[in-house]
């Protein structure tokens, strides 16, 4: 069965859009683009189905950033959302931010592990999630949640294994309390990797939301929600 989504991403600094339809990854667009989301991302929709040939209401589903991320992006991303799948009458896919960046890792370095850090820019915390790849679905090892960076690589130290990948913003941010400024160093047991997945990019929740879509994991506009993940109790 043909499967058309549209995905966009604006939870970072990072503004993008994709198409799949069939097999393919048709268009796609990126920018990095702090506090002009509003700017580019319906105009990046447009273009994209412009460039197809369709119309919105061709299209299977949609897939937004569910988060986490920065608040006031992830709140435009959830909007436009609602509002392309209530005019087109869609449904909605929610995909993790996070998980996203472990599949860029993986699109880019087909490392199979990854470590996924991301910045909050609040009291060196950030937003956390372990995966390992099992037959094309990634399985979450620690779950996503909120934790003190510092904390979070003492404990890496103690308890990892093999080779991971890295993605997301706090591994550069950070890299002087953790690499000693070299990125492939190991230590220990384990043996870090660049992921080469910065921002999270809307080729990579295609995967993700056409998985959810086969099975069942959609949503209307009236029930898509947003992962704050700031309801944890952070410590």
């Amino acid at each position: 069965m043909s499967i058309r989504i549209l995905s966009f991403d604006t939870a970072t600094d990072a503004c993008s859009a994709a198409l799949k339809i069939n097999k393919d990854i048709l268009i796609k667009r990126f920018t990095l683009s702090p506090r002009q989301h509003t700017k580019h991302i319906l105009s990046m929709v447009n273009s994209l189905l412009t460039e197809a040939g369709i119309k919105l209401n061709n299209l299977n589903a949609l897939a937004f950033s569910r988060g986490p991320g920065n608040f006031t992006g992830m709140r435009i991303g959830i909007s436009v959302a609602k509002g392309l799948a209530m005019g087109a009458d869609l449904p909605l896919i929610g995909i993790s931010t996070l998980a996203t960046l472990a599949e860029g890792a993986w699109r880019q370095t087909g490392a199979c592990q990854v470590l996924v850090a991301m910045n909050t820019y609040i009291n060196d915390k950030v937003y956390w999630a372990s995966y390992q790849r099992q037959e094309n679905t990634w399985i979450e090892k620690e779950n996503e949640s909120i934790v003190p960076w510092k904390k979070t690589v003492e404990s890496l130290r103690e308890r990892l294994t093999g080779c991971w990948a890295t993605a997301g913003t706090a591994w550069q941010s950070y890299s002087n309390l953790f690499y000693c400024k070299k990125l492939n160093q190991s230590f220990n047991k384990c043996t870090l990797i660049s992921g080469k997945s910065l921002f999270p990019n809307a080729i990579d929740m295609l995967p993700l939301a056409i998985s959810d879509y086969r099975h069942g994991k959609i949503k209307t506009a009236w029930c898509a929600e947003l992962s704050y993940l700031f309801q944890q109790e952070i410590t």
